[in-house]
């Protein structure tokens, strides 16, 4: 091997251990933020075979062995029945990393497309059979915590997507209690970037399984979304992170929801006050 080619698989080494570090440190920031993960929890990682679950997995393994709590890891992946979906993959991977997992096989995919006509999109379906399954899973399996792969990508993306077709200022939250009331869903990928996954997933070689329901549908609201936000950061470099950093420095009082804030209940107080009516806050 020539010295071009020794540079160039350092500077490869190097860029991958920073990578790993980078999103261990993300990760492990976000944990413990939002305190996802105490002593004694059983941590069920849903695996879809993308690279966001991959990833997640991946990454809990590492910092389980560091952490200084004990918990448990199960991954457990819910087979949907696609058409041509290499039902082997996940079960080799997980034996060769020699951790507890399940396997659900449910046919939800012959339900979706019963249900939902032809050219509709299929998510908002597909997503309630797979949250009603993985719920009942959990609970056999005595699992305190659902762990997710959504990224700091999906949560930016659900914000717009509630802001633009659903009028609601709402995003999807690193933590909080199943629809269910039964579980604490966490999504410890808060604050890791799509981009990093991706070349995380190049670099540790995970055998991607591509979804073949939703993923293929053209039509998506969501990928408008992301189209969107890929254009302004195009544009607009830092735009996308400035927009997450806002998702959590709410300023209620200059909202219009009288259930966060008492407007009735205003009067002056003759005091100057930071928070009072300002619009838009200029750079300090």
């Amino acid at each position: 091997m020539n010295a071009p080619d020794i540079k160039r698989l350092q500077k490869e080494a190097y860029e991958a251990n920073k990578l790993e570090k980078r999103l261990r440190r993300l990760v492990g920031q976000a944990i413990a933020e939002y305190d996802m993960i105490g002593a004694g929890d059983r941590v069920m990682v849903c695996l879809s075979g993308g690279k966001d679950s991959y990833g997640l997995l991946d990454v809990l393994l590492k910092l389980r062995e560091i952490a200084p709590v004990a918990f448990e890891i199960v991954a457990v992946n819910l087979d949907q029945r696609h058409p041509g979906f290499p039902e082997q993959v996940l079960p080799e991977y997980l034996r060769a990393l020699d951790i507890p997992f399940h396997i659900e096989a449910q046919d939800t995919y012959s339900i979706v497309k019963r249900v939902i006509p032809e050219g509709r999109t299929m998510c908002s379906l597909c997503s309630r059979l797979r949250r009603g399954v993985l719920y009942r899973v959990a609970r056999e399996l005595g699992a305190t915590r659902i762990a997710l792969g959504h990224h700091r990508d999906d949560i930016l993306e659900t914000f717009f997507l509630n802001l633009f077709f659903g009028g609601k200022l709402k995003a999807m939250p690193p933590k909080l209690i199943s629809d269910d009331g039964r579980h604490v869903v966490i999504r410890p990928l808060a604050y890791v970037r799509e981009a990093d996954l991706d070349r995380y997933a190049d670099v540790r070689r995970f055998p991607i399984i591509p979804c073949d329901l939703c993923g293929s549908q053209e039509n998506l609201q969501r990928k408008q979304i992301k189209a969107m936000l890929l254009e302004w950061e195009r544009h607009h470099p830092g735009r996308a992170a400035t927009i997450f950093r806002s998702l959590a420095n709410a300023e209620p009082s200059h909202l219009l929801d009288p259930s966060l804030f008492d407007f009735r209940g205003i009067a002056p107080s003759g005091v100057p006050d930071e928070t009072g009516d300002r619009a838009f806050d200029p750079d300090a």
